[in-house]
């Protein structure tokens, strides 16, 4: 950003502002998310169809189809919401310098080595159960759950972590 344009505050130590990259694949997720959106309204709109025609056993299905799209809205809110907690935690850990670093040995074909993936997940999970309310510790066992490739466990983890976080419940 130069300091000529309308709004811009100039750097005294003339290096233009770090700018705040988009997180990785959320333009994918944000394309998934309006095909789905479409696709959504044309089954609401379906759904809306047989409700109009007065009849009872097509409003009966109208209105089984039109739960679909509620239910597909509230799971994407969910999970963005939980992306956005996501992305916080990980913004909080870097800015700590925390945020967990995958230097775990591969094999040739790019999978953790399993013995190894166990060695740390049994050090995060050993933290979580010295300190079961810390955050950190539940966003570090989700990425060891994950290089075990367990990733219900990481979700879980995730979700556990997010929880935790502070200002987490006023959103």
């Amino acid at each position: 950003m130069s300091a000529d344009r309308p709004g811009a505050t100039p750097d005294p130590g003339g290096r233009a502002p770090a700018r705040r990259r988009l997180p990785r694949g959320l333009a994918g997720a944000l394309a998934v998310t309006a095909l789905l959106a479409l696709y959504v309204w044309q089954i609401a709109g379906r759904g809306w169809s047989m409700v109009a025609t007065g009849e009872p056993v097509l409003i009966g299905i109208g209105v089984a189809v039109l739960v679909i799209p509620l239910l597909v809205i509230v799971l994407i809110a969910v999970e963005y919401r939980l992306a956005t907690r996501v992305q916080r935690m990980a913004d909080a850990l870097a800015a700590a310098g925390e945020l967990p670093v995958d230097d775990l040995p591969r094999s040739p074909g790019g999978r953790i080595d399993r013995g190894a993936a166990d060695a740390a997940f049994e050090e995060r999970r050993a933290a979580v159960e010295q300190a079961p309310d810390d955050w950190k510790a539940w966003y570090h066992l989700a990425f060891a759950y994950d290089a075990a490739r367990d990733r219900r466990r990481a979700r879980g983890a995730l979700r556990k972590a997010s929880a935790l976080f502070p200002g987490s419940r006023a959103d």
